[in-house]
């Protein structure tokens, strides 16, 4: 028994043992997953009919189509039929080609495909069916049979299932929506059908579940029924009292007797309108007022956020820092997970937070014209910074670039320290190395 092993260098390997070898890799079929776009075909005009670009293996042999072909179905006769389009490998012409298949005049069978293990070998695309003296052909005369190719478990339909399966093959047949398998004799699905019948070891009775029962289905049921805990209304009580010992109440200053005429004043308010002789007008004390003082005297708060878990700064505590909401009020922030969900890691490129500009600049003066205003304040531009940093930039109820989280800019600054203690580990390493 001769003994051949290939390929290795300096030997002459031929085309047949590289088919060979290649088709053990892969079966023949479209290289796309199951239903793609690879070698389709489409209705074109008349007979002719659209294949779409792909990439397909045949028998160990590849072929690839950059561009959609056409090809065109011979004449319909006087009576239907059903033709073929292939991919035609020929190892004779060292060719691979589209090619049509032409069916027997009055069958509904599509003609055999010649597959070959050493010469020809068709690859089925789709079959069309040629009505009676038509003299075009529709996208409801095209029934695709692209098999694809894809892992060892394959996907396919019935008419494109494996033509030659090995004992254990597993797919996933589209058509049936199962998987199934050959047992060397036919295709069997990998799960059996189970009835109750053909179970064994099941129990004879089962203890009953949680469940409910009309009253009306109830046997032996009470014709009374002793009453549960419930209430009446006052009028529905029968042999009540006529009067009661009195209970815990009060009474209206003028139902009192012997009260005292004055009374030394507690600690007390008074509302505003209730003051006698109070000033009309009151100078103004020192104060200042907010950029975002808008018409109406409202304010406008800065949006870096409108709500925090927390809203008060009540209790002994230290708070480090603390928010302005959307109604003026201080709220306390909070980095505790237990006030957070849905953390997840972020990404903070090093050379996004590099790239920020430190800047010298003048603040508007909040009246046109006016010499009042802030200078050389030292700082960011907010959309100078949404361009690398744009999760420390705020906006305003408009949707316009607003504010920066300068209490954030410490969090980003981590991935730089990371990112240049990750290169001060890795130089020394190579340090190390190079002093060995």
């Amino acid at each position: 028994m001769a003994i051949t092993s290939y390929p290795f260098d300096a030997q002459a390997v031929t085309e047949t043992q590289f088919s060979q070898m290649f088709r053990e890799f892969q079966e023949s079929g479209v290289v796309a997953s199951f239903g793609g776009a690879g070698f389709t075909v489409t209705a074109n005009t008349g007979m002719a009919l659209n294949v779409s670009s792909g990439l397909a293996f045949l028998r160990g042999f590849m072929v690839q189509s950059t561009a959609t072909e056409v090809v065109t179905i011979p004449a319909a006769g006087t009576s239907v039929r059903v033709d073929r389009v292939v991919l035609r490998l020929d190892p004779s012409l060292n060719s691979i080609v589209l090619a049509v298949k032409q069916g027997t005049a009055g069958s509904t069978t599509p003609p055999a495909l010649t597959q070959t293990d050493t010469a020809i070998y068709e690859l089925p695309l789709a079959q069309v069916t040629v009505n009676a003296s038509v003299t075009s052909i529709t996208s409801a005369d095209i029934a695709r049979t692209r098999p694809f190719v894809g892992t060892r478990i394959q996907v396919w339909n019935t008419l494109t299932r494996p033509a030659s399966a090995r004992m254990g093959q597993i797919g996933y047949n589209a058509d049936t929506s199962a998987f199934e398998f050959w047992n060397d004799t036919a295709w069997t699905p990998l799960i059996s059908n189970v009835s109750w019948s053909t179970l064994t070891g099941k129990p004879t009775t089962f203890a009953p579940s949680a469940h409910t029962h009309l009253w009306a289905d109830i046997t032996d049921r009470p014709s009374s029924l002793p009453p549960s805990a419930h209430t009446h209304d006052w009028t529905q009580v029968t042999g009540k009292p006529t009067s009661y010992v009195p209970s815990a109440h009060g009474h209206a200053w003028t139902e009192l007797t012997g009260v005292p005429s004055t009374f030394a004043p507690s600690s007390h308010t008074h509302a505003w309108s209730s003051i006698t002789s109070k000033p009309s007008t009151f100078t103004p004390a020192s104060h200042t007022h907010s950029s975002y003082l808008e018409s109406g005297d409202t304010i406008s708060w800065a949006n870096g956020t409108k709500r925090v878990h927390n809203d008060s700064v009540s209790g002994s505590g230290t708070y480090y820092a603390v928010w302005v909401q959307g109604d003026g009020t201080f709220a306390r922030n909070t980095s505790s997970r237990r006030f957070k969900q849905n953390i997840r890691d972020i990404d903070i490129d090093p050379e996004a937070v590099l790239a920020l500009r430190p800047r010298v600049y003048d603040r508007r003066p909040k009246e046109e014209g006016s010499d009042d205003y802030l200078r050389d304040e030292f700082g960011l531009i907010a959309e100078e910074v949404a361009e690398t940093l744009p999760e420390i930039v705020t906006y305003d109820d408009e949707g316009r670039i607003d504010a920066l989280r300068y209490d954030l800019l410490g969090v980003a600054l981590l991935s730089v320290v990371q990112d240049q203690a990750d290169r001060i580990e890795r130089l020394e390493d190579k340090l190390r190395e190079l002093s060995r």
